[in-house]
């Protein structure tokens, strides 16, 4: 298999090699119902997909199928195509549910166990194995995923790569290996490759649940990840419940146990308090404001008059104008105004305002565009405060993380003193002073999960 970490350049894609040796192998051919001599190529809306066979004997079989996805050509038509996203993100790799209806597609025949009448003995017959693929993006450890394949039996070996983006991608090509039959192998791939990825690109409904279900049967009911798999396969509490493999767990004494408060609540709550607190409070920013949760809590601040939600996704804009939607009308309630804008473009009706708040925004950007962005804040800009939410990287060890980050789509974590020392190169030809706190719950000696920076214009 020809394994390719893309970069900023190509077009986004995903492959899978599935490789049987033994007697009878020629017989997969069959069970997918591609004849080798053949290649098969489809075209579909903002996809290509192409498998072909790279090895076939009758003790040994390989194929390759991959799928190109252009991002632009797959929202046309759609409300999201004037999205500038598709322009701005340089995720690795986010279609991995694209490449599995791909897969459920192309080898519908093998997956279902549905081939030809003389050829059905072959379906429950189980080859000496390997499967790879990849690239795929995730947020869950190495060890994690070699617990989603390890329980039937696989051994696992993961490879990750270099991207434009960083050092270390966060993209990675898995490869199992064992006994197993090849319905079953592509049953645990087009159930796991999502839950690794943890992204849906289609609407999840009742046909989605049969599906989960009926490729699950026989594997996932006695599997220790279980409930994991079912929510991030599933995701919605609605739709968890339908399925046949979930479990309702019993809730806690609520008099017993204390309510958990999440930590993107706190940070809230954080900037809140300290915005309250300013003396000059009339005008906010809320940059890269994401759905308006925060934009909402600043909207109730007693005092402000004016509060701009930027954001460059429309998806997340229409969502925060529901949200706004929702509160407007409520007792001293401001409605911010939603703004289609991004960190990278100058905004001339960002400037001279009292507050501006990235609130867990910069580890999202790639490291070396940090550097002119907070200059356009300092220089132009220039609000009287500016505050700033990031991960501390020490704290990930308490979360026993290990070398992985929080999100897959961060670039980067830092440690208390790295991001001090970002601060002070930021700022050193602007007349901003400079003071920092922890949210969350502090352990020694790691500090808190969240470090908050505050920059203040001097003379103000």
């Amino acid at each position: 298999m020809v394994k390719s970490f893309p970069n900023e350049s190509e077009v986004k894609m995903m492959q899978l090699s599935l490789t049987v040796r033994g007697q009878g192998a020629e017989a997969v051919s069959y069970l997918a119902a591609k004849n080798p001599n053949n290649l098969y190529e489809r075209g579909e809306k903002g996809l290509t997909v192409r498998l072909v066979y790279t090895a076939f004997s009758s003790e040994e079989v390989q194929f390759l199928l991959y799928v190109k996805t252009d991002a632009i050509n797959l929202v046309k038509n759609s409300p999201d195509y004037y999205d500038i996203t598709h322009y701005i993100n340089d995720r690795e790799f986010a279609a991995s549910s694209i490449f599995v209806s791909a897969i459920r597609k192309a080898l519908g025949t093998a997956l279902n166990g549905k081939p030809n009448e003389e050829y059905a003995a072959w379906v429950g017959h189980p080859f000496e194995m390997e499967l790879i693929f990849g690239p795929i993006a995730s947020d869950l450890r190495d060890p994690d995923l070699e617990a989603l394949f390890s329980p039937m039996g696989y051994r696992v070996e993961i490879e990750r790569g270099k991207s434009f983006i960083r050092e270390k991608s966060t993209a990675r090509f898995i490869t199992i290996k064992g006994n197993q039959t090849v319905q079953n192998a592509l049953k645990h791939v087009s159930i796991l490759i999502p839950v690794i990825d943890n992204y849906k690109h289609y609407f999840i409904d009742e046909r989605e649940i049969e599906k989960f279900d009926r490729y699950g049967e026989g594997w996932l009911e006695n599997h220790p990840l279980k409930a994991l798999i079912v929510k991030r396969s599933l995701r919605f509490q609605n739709m968890i419940s339908k399925s046949k493999f979930f479990e309702k767990v019993p809730k806690p004494d609520d008099k017993d146990v204390a309510p958990r408060v999440r930590l993107n609540d706190l940070r809230y709550e954080a900037i809140v308090n300290y915005v309250e607190a300013l003396p000059k409070r009339e005008t906010i920013v809320d940059l890269g404001a994401g759905e308006g949760k925060l934009s909402v809590q600043l909207g109730f601040i007693e005092g402000v008059k004016e509060i701009f939600s930027v954001e460059p996704a429309n998806k997340s804009r229409l969502r925060a104008m529901e949200r706004f939607e929702q509160a407007k009308g409520k007792r001293g309630f401001i409605e911010p105004k939603s703004i289609a804008g991004s960190l990278f473009y100058y905004d001339e009706r960002l400037n001279n305002k009292d507050v501006i708040v990235l609130c867990e925004v910069i580890e999202h950007i790639d490291e070396n565009r940090l550097a002119p962005i907070f200059e356009t804040i300092f220089k132009d800009y220039q609000p009287r405060v500016l505050i700033v939410t990031t991960p501390n990287q020490e704290y990930n060890v308490v979360y026993e993380m290990d070398d992985a980050m929080r999100h897959s789509d961060h670039r980067f974590e830092w440690t208390r003193d790295e991001f001090r020392q970002k601060v002070q190169e930021w700022t050193k030809n602007y007349p901003y002073q400079v003071s920092f706190q922890g949210i969350g719950e502090e352990h020694q000696p790691y500090g808190h999960p969240t470090q908050m920076a505050i920059f203040r214009r001097e003379q103000e």
